[in-house]
C-alpha cells in the first residue's frame, strides 16, 4: 500500500510542472547537413520522441569529426526549474546504442545560464562517472535554478587523457530535450501555484522556496531592501544617468523622476544632447561654432572656436562695431558708416568713405 502511494505521489510530482522547453526555439554546433531539417537542432524540443533513429527526423544530430559539441533552447524568458530530461539517440538498439553512440557522450554537461554563454551560467550536471555500459539512454538531472537558456555541451581536449570508454571526438545526439520548471515567475511548489514567500522575490528555489533572485530595484537576502543610492535594475547593478537629483532616480528602472542634467536626455538621462543641442533638456541651440558637432552639450561651449563674425565662449555674439572675420581680428575698412561693415567678411554694406573703394572700402582710389 506504501509502495502505490509513493508511486502516486512521484507520478503527480512528474505531471505537475511544465515543458518549458517545448517549440522553443533552439540552436547546435556544428549541424550535421546545414539547412536539412532531418538533424536539426529544433528537433530535440518538438515534443517528439517515438523514432530516436537517425534518420527519423525526431533528433538534432551535430556534424562527425568534431572536438566540441553544443546545443542550446531558448526559453525565450527567464524561468525557475525543476529538473532536465535528455533522450539520446539510441537507433531503437541498446546495443547499437552503446557500442557505437555511447563514447561520444561520455563526458557531457548541462548548464543554465541567462545567455548563451555557458561559462556564464549554472553547472547542473558533469558526467564524470558513466560509462558505455552505464549510461542511460534517457537522462535526467534535478536542476534548481532558474534561467532562459538550457545549454548541452561537451568536449575532448587535446593532451587530455580521458577515461575508457570514451570516443576520440563528439556529437549531439539529442531526440528529445524537456525543462521541466514553471511557466512563470514569481512562484512555487508542485503545481507552481504557491506565490514566493518574500513579496520582492521574482525568482524563488522552486521546492523549497529560498528566494534566488530578486525583482528589480531590490536587493537582500529577502529582498527587502531597495537598490543603494545611484543604482537600479536588477542585482542592483546598473548605474544612474545624470539625474538632476540622483535621489530622485527609481530604484526599479533607473528613470530620472525629476529630469536630467544639463546636457542630457532620456527617461534614464544616459545619451548626450543630440549634435547642435545642450543644456537643460537639451532646449538650447549652439552657436555659430566653427564645427558645430564641438559644442557642448552640457553649456554649449565651440571647443574649436567660432565661425567667421562670431566670438564668445558661446559663439552667439556678433563682433563688435568696426571688427569682423575668424575670432573677429580683422578691422573694417573705411566704410560709410562702420555699423554696416558685414561682421563675416568685412564688405561695407553702404559703401566707402570718400577716397576709398573696393567691397572692403581698403583700397585708396
Amino acid at each position: 500500500m506504501l509502495s502505490m502511494f509513493l508511486l502516486i505521489v512521484v507520478f503527480w510530482i512528474s505531471r505537475a510542472y511544465v515543458n518549458v522547453a517545448l517549440n522553443k526555439p533552439a540552436y547546435q554546433q556544428y549541424p550535421l547537413i546545414p539547412g536539412d531539417d532531418t538533424y536539426d537542432a529544433s528537433n530535440a524540443v518538438d515534443g517528439r520522441k517515438s523514432n530516436l533513429h537517425l534518420l527519423g527526423g525526431q533528433c538534432a544530430v551535430s556534424g562527425i569529426g568534431r572536438t566540441t559539441a553544443t546545443w542550446w533552447v531558448n526559453l525565450t524568458s527567464i524561468h525557475s526549474i525543476h529538473r532536465i530530461t535528455i533522450y539520446f539517440r539510441t537507433d531503437k538498439f541498446d546495443s547499437f546504442f552503446r557500442t557505437i553512440l555511447a563514447g561520444e557522450l561520455l563526458g557531457f554537461s548541462v548548464y543554465v545560464s541567462n545567455t548563451t554563454d555557458r561559462s556564464q551560467g549554472t553547472l547542473c550536471f558533469t558526467d564524470d562517472n558513466f560509462t558505455i555500459n552505464t549510461i542511460p539512454p534517457v537522462f535526467t538531472t534535478n536542476c534548481f535554478v532558474h534561467g532562459q537558456y538550457v545549454i548541452y555541451y561537451n568536449e575532448r581536449l587535446p593532451g587530455v587523457v580521458y577515461p575508457d570508454g570514451y570516443a576520440r571526438l563528439v556529437s549531439n545526439y539529442l531526440c528529445e530535450v524537456e525543462v521541466y520548471g514553471c511557466p512563470v515567475t514569481g512562484f512555487y511548489g508542485s503545481n507552481c501555484s504557491i506565490p514566493c514567500p518574500d513579496v520582492n522575490c521574482q525568482y524563488c528555489h522552486i521546492e523549497t522556496s529560498t528566494c534566488q533572485g530578486c525583482k528589480p530595484g531590490y536587493q537582500g537576502h529577502h529582498c527587502e531592501l531597495e537598490c543603494d543610492r545611484g543604482s537600479y535594475g536588477i542585482g542592483c547593478n546598473e548605474t544612474c544617468g545624470h539625474c538632476r537629483d540622483i535621489s530622485q532616480c527609481s530604484h526599479i528602472n533607473g528613470t530620472c523622476l525629476t529630469g536630467c542634467e544639463a546636457g542630457f536626455k532620456g527617461d534614464v538621462c544616459k545619451s548626450d544632447c543630440d549634435s547642435g543641442s545642450y543644456g537643460v533638456d537639451c532646449n538650447e541651440i549652439c552657436g555659430n561654432c566653427l564645427n558645430e558637432s564641438q559644442c557642448s552639450h552640457i553649456n554649449g561651449t565651440c571647443f574649436t572656436g567660432c565661425n567667421a563674425g562670431y566670438e564668445g565662449d558661446l559663439c552667439k555674439t556678433q563682433c563688435n562695431r568696426g571688427s569682423y572675420g575668424y575670432e573677429c581680428n580683422e578691422t573694417c575698412g573705411h566704410c560709410r558708416n562702420k555699423s554696416y561693415c558685414f561682421p563675416i567678411n568685412g564688405t561695407c554694406l553702404t559703401g566707402c568713405d570718400v577716397g576709398y573703394e573696393g567691397d572692403l572700402c581698403k583700397t585708396r582710389e
